[in-house]
């Protein structure tokens, strides 16, 4: 997975919190890869982004899997991200959220 951000220190820090994450190698100014902490797994690259993030026209989009979706959700907002108002499906088993740059993702109840 790659996506582009406008402040790569920021978004280092977010998804490595959120993901429990760490940097593959030192990161430079304008580029990044994360990879798990503990074991193997898919590495997200993070890159400078060159045009801001615009509704409707994500970077990215990620999908979490929690198994308490309401303690992840606030897990994550306490880390920065913001909740994405929108209309949900009445039987959603997800929620929509934004990281610091404004890229969407979900919170998916497992």
């Amino acid at each position: 997975m790659s996506g582009g951000v406008e402040d790569v220190s920021r978004a280092i820090a977010f998804w490595c919190a959120a993901l429990d994450y760490k940097p593959r190698e030192e990161p430079s100014v304008d580029w990044a890869v994360l990879v798990p902490k503990q074991g193997t797994g898919v590495q997200v690259a993070i890159d400078l982004a060159e045009d801001p993030a615009t509704p409707g026209r994500p970077r990215h989009h990620l999908d979490l899997y929690a198994s308490d979706q309401e303690a992840e959700v606030e897990r994550l907002l306490a880390l920065g991200a913001t909740r994405v108002v929108r209309k949900y499906p009445r039987d959603a088993d997800f929620v929509v959220l934004a990281d610091p740059d404004g890229n969407r993702f979900c919170v998916i109840q497992t």
